[in-house]
């Protein structure tokens, strides 16, 4: 499989053009790419964002402009997979009937796939790691499982400090931390789980995944943490080679 995923975090011209890289990069094989918008709400301007972010070098076509998606994908060999909120992605996804096709053009087909924040969560076994709002209800948690692990974007360590628009000192947020809510979910699940810093990414690499452009977190259920740094080399149960 040709797989790119990523938290996102592109807030700086460094970042952004890296990412712009590993789009063109993953994609660069590929005559028809869709986009599936459904994280977000407006589909056409997302879609037409993601044309113009890639210097329109990929023709994306949107997966609610398709006349038939199911049928269609069959002629697709790229699927980029759009961040925004999990849960709504989710959703439209199960009850569009997209979730088994998009697995099968991917696992099966060869079709090169990328997902960014939400997109890198439905990759995954379950959106179960995922930190957004659940503003809708799904009909299951059950995603892509294009990987056997999963992940957690924008992953940060440790704790909050803020600071107030009007205040000079910082404050300690209380609030539990990213490696908190994993252990909460290892309490019931076994999958690893990579907590992808801002501006990281996951390529496939043979059997391996290669760690692009900043750090992440590797976390195991009984086992301590390990942070790792780009160009780390992991297999699918997210041990180091």
């Amino acid at each position: 499989m040709k797989l790119l995923l990523g938290s996102g975090g592109i807030g700086t011209e460094k970042r952004k053009e890296m990412y712009r890289k590993l789009l063109l990069e993953n994609f660069s094989d590929c005559s028809k790419v869709v986009f599936v918008p459904y994280a977000s709400e407006d589909h056409d301007s997302y879609t037409e964002r993601m044309k113009s972010f890639s210097g329109d070098k990929i023709d994306f076509i949107g997966m609610h402009q398709l006349d038939d998606p199911i049928s269609e994908l069959d002629e697709i060999d790229g699927i980029y997979v759009g961040g925004g909120n999990t849960w709504l992605l989710v959703r439209e996804l199960h009850e569009r009937g997209l979730m088994g096709p998009i697995r099968e053009a991917v696992m099966n087909r060869g079709a090169a796939y990328a997902g960014v924040s939400a997109g890198a969560n439905v990759a995954c076994p379950t959106m179960q790691t995922t930190n957004d709002m659940p503003i809708t209800m799904v009909p299951s948690f059950e995603t892509l499982g294009l990987v056997p692990f999963q992940i957690n974007p924008h992953y940060y360590p440790g704790g909050i400090w803020y600071r107030g628009d009007k205040e000079e000192s910082v404050s300690k947020h209380f609030g539990e931390t990213r490696s908190k809510r994993i252990e909460e979910f290892h309490g019931i699940y076994e999958y690893p789980v990579i907590g992808l810093y801002e501006g990281s990414y996951l390529r496939s690499k043979g059997e391996y995944f290669e760690l692009i452009g900043n750090k992440a977190t590797l976390m195991r259920k009984g086992e301590e943490m390990v942070t790792v740094n780009p160009g780390a080399l992991l297999s699918n149960d997210l041990s180091t080679t």
